[in-house]
């Protein structure tokens, strides 16, 4: 073999390398190659998602926007249950193409991962026993307030000068409340309004504290640095806002016929055209 032909090879095979290179790092590719999305949803959060206690099926709202983000893509949907600490870890590790698990934008989780446009804004709320005489967040500077472990409740609690007392899931969280290990609980609207509302069946009373602790951009988790993925993650938002695939998702779920009784107001925004305090 000719020193021009050895060369030519090694240019080739360099050529083939950064071809691979580029391919692998290209996730959109490899995720339309294989015709399906990996979507990590919380484990065990309703109404966002949780296993359905007759079929054992993951079921929510955080489920059915997988399978339609899915679909606009012309992909299926493929869920896989997370803790709340695993959101952010599990896309940076591609184990999951994209987190849809009411993932609010923060400082640390921007470091770490890109989001999509915000599809709606989250409050963080304060639940406390009904006979307890607060009713500003203010009032409960200094006191142990129970959450979920990594999420942004427990920021939320550090951020209002609280002491937080964290567990792996919501229930757990409400239990504290009731067995006095912390003087009240918080967790997102939804979650909170749920527990309150069974909390006069069941133990002691709650209310919520009025005046949200923190306000959240709620928008898809993905690896950083995937461009193309971005984008077609947030043409198939925008698409399916202007559907009305959101809104119905919302009021199957959230909506004033539900539990919940919310209405959704905000729609698919742009980042940088919302206001809120960015949390750590």
């Amino acid at each position: 073999m000719s020193n021009k032909t050895v060369f030519r090879l090694a240019i080739l095979g360099t050529c083939l390398s950064a071809a691979s290179l580029l391919a692998h790092a290209d996730q959109w590719s490899d995720i339309s190659q294989r015709k399906e999305l990996k979507c990590g949803t919380f484990a065990d959060v309703p109404p966002f998602a949780a296993p359905d206690p007759k079929t054992r099926e993951m079921v929510g709202h955080d489920v059915d926007l997988c399978n339609a983000l899915a679909k606009e893509l012309g992909l299926t949907a493929k869920v896989t249950p997370l803790s709340v600490e695993a959101r952010v870890p599990e896309v940076k590790l591609g184990r999951v193409d994209v987190t849809i698990a009411n993932l609010a934008y923060t400082k640390s989780r921007g470091e770490q991962i890109q989001f999509s446009d915000p599809y709606y804004v989250a409050k963080e709320m304060l639940a406390v026993k009904a006979s307890d005489p607060g009713t500003a967040k203010a009032d409960f500077k200094g006191k142990r307030l129970s959450s979920t472990k990594g999420s942004t409740s427990e920021m939320s609690i550090k951020m209002n000068g609280s002491e937080p007392v964290t567990f792996q899931d919501t229930g757990s969280a409400f239990m504290a409340v009731q067995q006095n290990k912390s003087v009240g609980m918080v967790a997102n609207t939804m979650t909170i309004t749920k527990l309150v509302n069974q909390s006069k069946t069941e133990g002691v009373a709650l209310k919520m504290i009025k005046d949200p602790m923190v306000l959240q951009p709620i928008g898809i988790g993905m690896k950083k640095d995937e461009p193309v993925l971005l984008s077609k993650v947030n043409a198939a938002l925008y698409a399916l806002e202007k559907s009305g695939e959101l809104d119905r998702l919302w009021a199957k779920w959230l909506g004033p016929n539900t539990e919940y009784k919310m209405v959704r107001e905000e729609k698919v925004t742009p980042l940088a055209e919302l206001k809120f305090e960015l949390l750590p």
